[in-house]
């Protein structure tokens, strides 16, 4: 079970009504949800909390890295747990996106840019999206 109230003492934000149940419902979709997605799912308990109170509270959980934001092809922006380093599988067909772990490749790319430095940039975290279409399930 998640510890929602935890989080956000964590991260040192107070625990208010709108960012509980934002963030529990991020967690209770899961996957990389769209502000659209968390709305639908908090006004079932919360119908009075705005569609801007929800893109505030949801920039804040950014800000204070609880959450990853996700940009697709067709600017729909997602969200995310964030967790370990992972990339995203990204089909151009119905914007589905999957989390991809691999640690060689995350090996591989630090290694690249520990030797090919960008000039005046300091890189925090480096994450492919790697496009194409998922295939049927056979």
């Amino acid at each position: 079970m998640i510890d929602i109230s935890h989080i956000l003492k964590e991260h040192g934000l107070k625990n208010t009504p709108q960012r509980y149940c934002i963030l529990q419902a991020v967690f209770e979709i899961g996957g990389h949800p769209t502000v659209e997605d968390i709305t639908l799912e908090i006004h079932q308990s919360y119908p009075n909390i705005s569609l801007g109170t929800v893109y505030n509270v949801l920039n804040m959980f950014v800000e204070k890295e609880i959450l990853n934001r996700v940009k697709t092809d067709n600017d729909v922006m997602r969200f995310e747990v964030a967790k370990n380093n992972h990339h995203h599988l990204y089909s151009y067909l119905d914007s589905r996106i999957e989390d991809y772990y691999n640690e060689e490749l995350d090996g591989i790319l630090k290694d690249y840019f520990r030797e090919h430095e960008i000039a005046n940039f300091d890189i925090k975290e480096i994450k492919l999206q790697i496009v194409g279409k998922f295939r049927k399930n056979k």
